[in-house]
């Protein structure tokens, strides 16, 4: 018998049996998640991922839009048409987040290392933290109690020199765990690629043709270690603590839209983060305790070169920055009775940032001192309708944040069915990052908070039906964000950030999950599609008629992944299809090749084999990316790998 992980909503396990299938699943119906949006990654399916970056597993299983650089670099999140720091990133319960750029490089996150992945679309972040205008992300690790000592290890081989290597130990009892997890990755990147960037014109037959090129200077390198301590001396008591440290170092590739000669731009990032987490819970009669502590501090070095003709390479930018943040978080539920609940939540968190370019001599040092109050309330009412109501507060350096107030409801339509509808009413904002407010040059310390208005509605339903397990969801959401901040060129010849009036974000998100057995065959198929409609209604006598009521840059209006698995026996076969419309590169949204990124469709296929030798399960995977060899891009003038291979052993004791 097989056991699947079911995504869905809840705090408590429910088994469902379906045509030899156990499927151990989560209510749908939850007081404590009411009107809430939520987006629960397969365990299973983490695993089977886990030789890749989080950028790669988003863009397959969920709704959420990745801007990607190219393969190994800078990977950004667009939550429902949002930018990338709307988007609030917390691991075991800090934050992620860059306190300078407020965002997160997705490509610097491996699936190995996450045990739980939660998505929380629009506001129903807000129960762990401010700031997520678009949404939240949440990363777990869990603690594997039961069971003897084991060892899990994973070597995958692909192309352009790709070489990907984990280890997994675990050890302990019912009282105490530790788990140690090494992993180490390079790829010389060094794929082919046709550079629709640069033509070259036939003086005779007046054709364009397009040169094929090598993608130089493109390598990276991560390594890292995460370690975790768990201790429970009594049942209703746990103690934790982790740490999570990594260097990544990666060579920057010119655009395709250079014509100098070669080696004659050399651009390097390297990315040191070392981060701590320690927490204790208390399980009561009638309520919770939480206490949290954390720090994180990230050292980020970047330098570009140009070739000088009799001079060599001659640095022009020799960034230097430090982030350092504490984080503590005191938290405590009280449940007087099965039908209500009421938490309350403290969160102090402290930034200091320190950015230095000693080419340009310029930067600057900050800190940021932060203060928030949570108090929230749920109710369930007949087993028919539950009630959640948030409140909460910040400050920013003492100075008051926007209030941000949550209500949400769920509806249990018929009786004795899982079919549900929802609905949230919020408000939500997010302060500027230290970079729009102090950054040299070109910061504005005049910016205000942006803050906006979201509204949601939508349908969940999940049966059992002859012997199938379908569960499908809904969501129509409209969101009114004022002062969005967006950086443009100004007078003085540099970039500069700016508020604009309003931006709307329209949208819709579908879901589809259907699972089980015929005949012999086991079959698991996930579909997500999501309509994003995010235009700028700034001030048109400011930014110029060409952009007003227009998408924002980079947002596809249309999007949608599947994914189809069929397994016999120790044999499977997965295929993955994702697509994207056109997207926009300027705020004008100008129809031109030039400016205008094609739509694309990407295919993969994955090939499996499983066998079990008494305590030893062994996987193979051959991974074939790009199945048609298509050429694309996901932002301008960063190319992307064609057609590319993937040999995964897996090994577990």
């Amino acid at each position: 018998m097989a056991a699947f992980q079911l995504s869905a909503q809840g705090i408590r396990d429910s088994i469902f049996h379906i045509n030899g299938v156990e499927v151990t699943a989560i209510p749908l119906f939850e007081k404590e998640y009411a009107g809430m949006k939520m987006t629960r990654v397969d365990t299973a399916y983490l695993e089977g991922k886990a030789t890749l970056s989080l950028s790669d597993l988003l863009s397959e299983h969920t709704s959420v839009f990745i801007k990607n650089y190219g393969r190994g670099a800078l990977a950004t999140a667009s939550f429902r048409g949002s930018a990338p720091s709307h988007t609030q990133v917390l691991w075991n319960g800090i934050q992620l987040n860059s306190p300078m750029a407020g965002m997160v490089d997705f490509s610097l996150i491996p699936v190995y290392l996450i045990d739980q992945l939660t998505l929380f679309h629009g506001p129903s972040s807000l129960d762990n933290g401010g700031g997520g205008i678009g949404g939240a992300i949440h990363i777990q690790n869990a603690a594997h109690w039961e069971g003897p000592p084991s060892v899990r290890y994973i070597q995958g081989i692909g192309s352009y020199s790709t070489f990907d290597e984990f280890l997994q130990l675990g050890v302990g009892s019912g009282k105490w765990r530790v788990q140690t997890r090494l992993y180490h990755n390079y790829s010389k990147n060094d794929f082919t690629y046709v550079n629709t960037g640069i033509g070259n014109l036939d003086p005779v037959t007046g054709k364009i043709s397009h040169p094929l090129e090598i993608n130089e200077n493109a390598a990276y390198r991560r390594y890292g270690v995460l370690q975790e301590i768990y201790y429970r001396p009594r049942a209703n008591q746990v103690f934790s603590f982790k740490y999570w440290g990594q260097f990544a170092d990666r060579s920057i590739p010119r655009p395709t839209s250079y014509e100098g000669p070669d080696h004659s731009n050399l651009n390097n990032q390297q990315d040191m983060d070392h981060r701590v987490v320690a927490d204790w819970h208390h399980y009561g009669e009638s309520g919770k305790w939480m206490a949290r502590t954390g720090y994180a501090r990230k050292n980020l070095d970047y330098n570009q070169q140009n070739l000088v003709p009799g001079l060599g390479l001659i640095p022009v930018v020799a960034s230097r920055s430090i982030q350092q943040a504490l984080y503590h978080t005191l938290a405590y539920t009280y449940n007087p009775a099965s039908g209500f609940s009421v938490k309350g939540k403290m969160d102090v968190t402290l930034h200091d940032v320190s950015s230095q370019d000693s080419v340009s001599l310029t930067g600057y040092d900050q800190h940021r001192y932060e203060v928030a109050m949570l108090l929230s309330a749920r109710k369930n009412l007949a087993d028919r309708v539950n009630l959640n109501v948030m409140l909460r507060q910040d400050w920013i350096d003492g100075q008051r944040a926007p209030f941000s107030p949550y209500l949400g409801f769920d509806i249990k339509l018929i009786d004795g069915k899982e079919l549900l509808l929802k609905g949230n009413l919020a408000r939500n904002y997010h302060h500027p990052s230290l970079n729009d407010l102090y950054w040299q040059p070109g910061g504005n310390p005049g910016l205000v908070p942006e803050q906006g208005f979201t509204m949601e509605t939508g349908l969940e339903y999940r049966v059992v039906l002859a012997g199938q397990l379908i569960r499908t969801e809904m969501t129509a959401y409209r969101s009114d964000i004022r002062h969005w901040i967006i950086w443009i060129p100004g007078f003085r010849g540099y970039w500069e950030p700016r508020n604009i009036e309003r931006v709307r974000s329209t949208g819709l998100e579908y879901a589809l999950h259907i699972q089980g057995h015929i005949g012999g065959f086991g079959y698991k198929l996930m579909g997500t599609y999501a309509y994003t409609r995010s235009v700028n209604y700034g001030d048109p006598l400011v930014w110029g008629d060409h952009s007003y009521g227009k998408q924002l840059v980079y947002i596809p209006l249309h999007s949608g992944n599947l994914m189809v698995r069929v397994s016999f026996r120790e044999w499977y076969v997965t295929y993955q299809y994702n697509a994207y419309s056109e997207r926009y590169t300027t705020t004008s949204n100008d129809l031109s090749g030039r400016y205008r990124l094609s739509p694309y469709f990407m295919n993969n296929l994955t090939a499996g084999w499983s066998i079990h030798l008494k305590r030893v399960d062994v996987n193979t995977e051959l991974r074939v990316y790009n199945l048609f060899n298509e050429s694309y891009h996901s932002i301008l003038h960063r190319p992307m790998p064609g057609r590319n291979y993937s040999l995964v052993l897996m090994i577990k004791i």
